[in-house]
């Protein structure tokens, strides 16, 4: 499916309003927290998700026009419905994604896990606001030396200092020894682990991805498991049917982060199974539409191309 000339240019000057503001490397780590932003700001009744950090990880600039858009009611209502228009779903499923991913974890601290690996960390709160995870857990931090040089500053700023139950990791990946730098900062290889990767697999290469599922398989404990949200494969290459996959495929790549790695649909199970993983679950739109998407937000639509899934090492 093709956009129309109009379409198109219209697509890109929404584009250009949602990043022009943010700075290179950053841009959708900054948007995710913009987004955690936003749905905290609901009621405690509505709320999907509720982040009290995600406002540090705003830029002057962003909160700026932020504030310009509150203000702005009918404005704001109508960048809001473009949104929806050319992205339909896709803000209530990053938002839903934000609450399984915490709802996950807290199962996986009941379950006994010891250590919390969070791949291509980003602006990610969780270590410092979930308490199942403080003096239980170690939580290890891996992302881009540049990124994550950024993200130590804006932890010591709210904090005054690093918690030492937090581990920063940089790595970049298919240079840097993934196995060497985590056991530097105190991994044990031997311990029940959760592996997260959010937002983050569908910019991974897919020797990278491979890579990386190799590594959890081989040096993680019994029971430990990997989750991770993902995008069919014709949404990555531009192939998808569907108008809202093309929307994303040119959104990311106008953003300058195009995405490299999808599954093609209904073969998940099979792609983890030959990886090393048993005990796969997909969680699809319907899934998490009819798990948060009730009662006062029955209304809200979801995407029905992001999907999340864990799967246990074998």
């Amino acid at each position: 499916m093709e956009k129309s000339e109009n379409s198109e240019k219209e697509f890109t000057e929404l584009n250009t309003k949602l990043f022009e503001r943010t700075g290179p490397g950053c841009k959708t780590a900054e948007m995710m927290a913009v987004h955690r932003f936003a749905e905290s700001q609901k009621p405690e009744g509505e709320r999907i998700c509720y982040d009290p950090y995600a406002v540090y990880f705003i830029s002057q600039e962003m909160m700026e026009a932020l504030k310009k858009r509150a203000n702005d009611p009918e404005k704001a209502k109508e960048e809001a419905e473009k949104i929806e228009r050319f992205l339909p779903g896709l803000s209530n499923s990053i938002r839903a994604k934000f609450r399984y991913f915490d709802d996950f974890i807290e199962r996986s601290i009941d379950d006994g896990i010891e250590q919390l690996v969070i791949l291509g960390a980003g602006y990610d709160s969780r270590a410092y606001r979930m308490d199942g995870l403080m003096g239980k857990v170690k939580v290890f931090e891996i992302d881009h030396p540049s990124a994550q040089i950024v993200k130590i500053e804006k932890i010591k700023q709210i904090f005054g200092s690093l918690p030492d139950r937090v581990a920063y990791v940089p790595v970049d990946l298919g240079i840097d020894d993934l196995e060497q730098k985590l056991i530097e900062k105190g991994y044990d290889k031997s311990k029940k682990t959760l592996f997260i990767l959010e937002g983050v697999i569908f910019y991974i290469p897919p020797e990278n991805v491979d890579y990386i599922l190799s590594f959890i398989v081989k040096n993680s404990g019994k029971g430990s498991a990997v989750l991770f949200d993902y995008f069919p494969k014709s949404v990555v290459d531009g192939t998808s049917q569907l108008e809202v996959g093309i929307n994303i495929h040119y959104q990311l790549i106008q953003a300058g982060e195009p995405m490299q790695f999808g599954i093609e649909e209904g073969t998940v199970e099979k792609f983890l199974e030959e990886r090393g993983f048993s005990q796969v679950c997909d969680v699809t739109s319907e899934d998490y539409k009819r798990m948060y998407f009730q009662g006062v937000n029955k209304d809200r639509s979801v995407c029905s191309l992001m999907s999340f899934v864990h799967a246990v090492v074998r």
